[in-house]
């Protein structure tokens, strides 16, 4: 059964849709991810597994080194092989290396010592 050709439904549990869509490797791996408060969709932040996600929300989740920002296309029936879960999602921005998000540690009072 491809993507095409999956019932359709309104809603699915985040961590299933991560694991389907291949951004985790397992599902209790997207359930802590989103426990963390590392998942956020719609630009709110996540706390638990079972949040809803639908067709046309967006999803900012770190992927290694890296945060991803996508749109979920379809909700999806399993996890299948990469071409399929590349059906689920569409990135909506690009990607941006997560240390770049952080900037980089100054001193608070840097300016006043220099004189």
């Amino acid at each position: 059964m491809s993507v095409q050709d999956a019932p359709e439904r309104a809603k699915t549990r985040l961590d299933q849709w991560l694991w389907f869509a291949r951004f985790v490797k397992s599902r209790s791996l997207a359930a802590r991810l989103c426990a963390a408060g590392a998942v956020a969709i719609n630009g709110i932040p996540v706390k638990k597994p079972n949040q809803s996600v639908r067709i046309g929300d967006v999803v900012v989740l770190p992927q290694g080194n890296w945060q991803r920002t996508v749109k979920v296309l379809a909700l999806g029936v399993r996890r299948g092989p990469a071409t399929e879960a590349g059906l689920l999602y569409e990135e909506a921005a690009a990607a941006l290396r997560l240390k770049d998000l952080m900037p980089g540690w100054e001193p608070l009072l840097a300016d006043d010592m220099a004189e």
